[in-house]
């Protein structure tokens, strides 16, 4: 590692507890002084974790592809042709590719970018990702004080045309919910007391239970956002844990708006039952579990809460293709209808700002189960 390298790395530590990065060394090698100056200024203006970690991902893939492309870095601002050459190597059709070698993103530059772990798709991008790339290098582009070409007709002529003509069916991001019955499943596999067990156990039912919380706000859960409330009556009156979870600014929330979600019964059981064991009295609530039955002191990665819902989904007999961490966030407000309780009810505890998005899943599970699809049930 050289000794530029090195300095940046060091750099990155700094905003590591704002902004977790679980490859910083990768990330070292492909930003900039000027990119790291830019993202500590960026968490220095307070934005929020999940963007700042968008906007890091999406940066060093950004400076990736520049140099596989271009043989140079990004440049600020980046000119029109170059906006273009983004769009042509990443909305492309694959049936015309079949005829045409050329058509799209070139093999050595496709290799390079795999070669560098940066580049998982095979194919075409999707649009989103296009949009959301564009829009963070306008953003980075802003943040530097320059102005580009984002919003040049002829981009948006590029993209619009680049989608119409290769049509693609939208998925879901867990192409099946996690719902009670599944989520039984799930659990079933966290039947012993060992750490990881207690960690999994935890994660799933405080995932599910707080509304279904997306994986960062998972990952990135502390324990100084946990408090205690006074036990609830259940419907046998016995006395219920309730425990509140401040999640703060979250994708949804406005800037000063503190977001509170509640857990009640097994759910807060089952969370203290992992702190007590795990001897976490603050930080990071869910972390790594090494083979020796060590607990990491530091978060776990976002993309590790998916692994976990992967590996129990495995073990529970399941597809693990079928399901996400992003079932556990459908599947609740699918089960939420399937029990009959309110919308606006089930949306107070998901976050949901979206009547329309959070309907939908009310919506499907209405109709999978209504009279209209049972006309010759």
């Amino acid at each position: 590692m050289s000794d530029a390298v090195r300095i940046r790395a060091e750099q990155l530590d700094t905003i590591a507890s704002v902004l977790p990065i679980d490859r910083r060394d990768k990330l070292a090698e492909l930003l900039t002084d000027q990119d790291v100056e830019t993202l500590k200024h960026l968490v220095n203006e307070g934005m929020g974790e999940n963007t700042l970690r968008a906007l890091t991902s999406d940066l060093a893939y950004l400076e990736a592809w520049s140099l596989a492309a271009t043989g140079s870095p990004l440049p600020w601002p980046a000119p029109e042709a170059l906006l273009l050459k983004f769009v042509a190597h990443h909305l492309w059709d694959p049936a015309k590719r079949e005829g045409d070698p050329d058509h799209g993103m070139p093999a050595e530059i496709v290799q390079v970018l795999r070669d560098g772990g940066v580049l998982r798709s095979l194919g075409p991008h999707a649009p989103d990702t296009v949009r959301r790339r564009l829009a963070n290098w306008s953003t980075l582009t802003k943040w530097r004080g320059a102005t580009g070409a984002f919003a040049s007709p002829a981009l948006k002529s590029a993209i619009r045309l680049a989608v119409r003509a290769v049509p693609r069916q939208r998925r879901r991001k867990s192409a099946k919910a996690v719902t009670g019955d599944v989520l039984a499943k799930l659990l079933a596999t966290c039947g012993n007391n060992s750490l990881r067990d207690l960690r999994d156990r935890a994660i799933l039912m405080v995932a599910f239970a707080s509304g279904g919380r997306r994986r960062s706000e998972v990952a990135g859960l502390r324990k100084e956002q946990l408090t205690m409330e006074a036990p609830v009556e259940g419907e046998d009156g016995s006395a219920l844990p309730s425990m509140a979870i401040h999640l703060g600014r979250t994708k949804t929330s406005g800037a000063d708006q503190d977001e509170v979600v509640y857990l009640t019964g097994r759910p807060v059981d089952a969370l203290n039952a992992w702190l007590a064991a795990a001897k976490i009295e603050s930080g990071a609530v869910f972390r790594a579990v090494d083979r020796w039955g060590n607990v990491s002191r530091r978060a776990l990665d976002p993309k590790a809460v998916n692994d976990i819902v992967k590996q129990r989904v495995k073990l529970a007999g399941l597809e693990p293709g079928e399901f996400s961490a992003h079932g556990l966030r459908s599947g609740y407000l699918t089960e939420a209808s399937n029990r009959g309780i309110p919308l606006p009810e089930a949306m107070e505890q998901s976050r949901h700002r979206s009547v329309q998005q959070a309907s939908g899943y009310y919506n499907n599970a209405s109709r999978r189960n209504g009279r209209a699809s049972r006309l010759l049930g």
